[in-house]
């Protein structure tokens, strides 16, 4: 029998995608030695696993087990990011804070986006329509879309759903509208 390895960077479950911690067990530390190649190896055998062993890694990365109907698909996305984070480091403390703010603020019913959001050029939008994706790229006088110009991103959404859509809010570019608070009267 082989003595016990007492380095905690070491993988205590072969086979497993390995959770990343270091010496004072902090997740977002970046490790000593971090090596790509066997972080991209364990990435790459996240897709060969089963669904119940994903479901094993998830519960000890996250000490919960994943959400209900959660895809397989997602789970290994999300178990890769958190292997990449562990090894690159995960987001500083100023975008975490960041980002819970705009958490609090759409939780209380504040819009999302700007009203005067411009898209700027050279911006690329990217949309999941049906399993395939769809990439625009914003010019300074419209769009491009599959190697073609259009004037709007609703021409674009018409072709990609054969139906009338608004344009940027298929693309995810509007503001949701906000309901008026008690005691105001008329518009902005």
């Amino acid at each position: 029998m082989k003595p016990p390895i007492h380095d905690p960077s070491a993988r205590q479950h072969p086979g497993g995608p390995s959770v990343l911690l270091d010496q004072g067990g902090q997740r977002n530390a970046r490790p000593r030695s971090a090596d790509m190649a066997e972080i991209e190896g364990q990435i790459g055998g996240l897709i060969a696993r089963s669904t119940d062993e994903l479901r094993l890694a998830w519960r000890k990365v996250h000490r919960i087990g994943p959400p209900p109907g959660l895809s397989r698909d997602l789970m290994i996305r999300a178990l890769a990011d958190k292997l990449q984070e562990g090894s690159q480091g995960g987001p500083s403390l100023g975008l975490r804070r960041r980002l819970q703010t705009l958490a609090g603020e759409l939780e209380k019913g504040a819009p999302c986006f700007n009203r005067d959001t411009v898209l700027k050029t050279g911006t690329t939008l990217v949309r999941q329509w049906r399993g395939r994706p769809h990439t625009v790229l914003v010019h300074a006088d419209g769009f491009e879309y599959e190697g073609r110009r259009y004037r709007s991103l609703t021409v674009i959404a018409e072709r990609i759903t054969g139906t009338h859509w608004s344009g940027p809010r298929f693309f995810g570019v509007t503001q949701r509208v906000r309901a008026a608070l008690p005691g105001e009267t008329g518009r902005r």
